[in-house]
């Protein structure tokens, strides 16, 4: 694997290292070998599906608070989507600051996301299809998520979302007291 670093510290692009013939090919999406190396979470306890139907639906942003605080390692494996991830750490130099990249079935990609994050995608296809590494369980108390349209954060979304579920069109912008940015410093 190879582990591109993005513009905020400690998340990651990964490209798979493809050995083939005239079969197709092999390669490894995850090798705790390989993460611990890369100083990266080695322990995953669920492995999530997410199929959405239409291109253009917004999924996030979501997080965990601490004690539940999750990493995340995210493929799409059909179709295509843009990944967005925001870095919520308190005192972090790129606190508010967030990263995008096109995860596709055909470039195999992946996102890191680490604990402190908030994460979401918009699908750039219909019948955009992920899969993720998940490194704690889902907590409803330890939810939140941050308003996909927050203008102290600017995402550039490559369209407008066309289908989004009510909860995350309802999530608040970067409220310090909704969101527990503090708890976050250690996440």
């Amino acid at each position: 694997m190879i582990f591109n670093q993005t513009p905020l510290a400690g998340a990651y692009t990964i490209e798979l290292e493809k050995r083939g013939d005239d079969r197709g090919f092999f390669a490894r999406m995850f090798c705790e070998e390989e993460f611990r190396q890369a100083g990266l979470e080695t322990r995953f306890l669920q492995v999530n599906n997410s199929l959405s139907g239409l291109k253009g639906t917004l999924r996030g942003l979501h997080y965990q608070l601490p004690p539940a605080a999750e990493v995340k390692v995210v493929r799409c494996v059909r179709g295509a989507l843009w990944d967005v991830i925001v870095d919520l750490r308190a005192g972090s130099p790129n606190f508010g600051k967030w990263f995008g990249a096109e995860l596709s079935e055909n470039n195999r990609s992946m996102m890191y996301v680490p604990r402190g994050f908030a994460h979401g995608f918009l699908t750039l296809t219909d019948d955009a299809e992920a899969i993720y590494l998940v490194s704690a369980p889902y907590s409803p108390e330890h939810e939140r998520g941050v308003n996909y349209k927050d203008p102290d954060i600017n995402i550039e979304w490559p369209s407008e979302p066309v289908e989004i579920s009510e909860k995350d069109r309802q999530w608040p912008g970067l409220d310090p007291e909704f969101h527990g940015f503090e708890r976050m410093r250690n996440a």
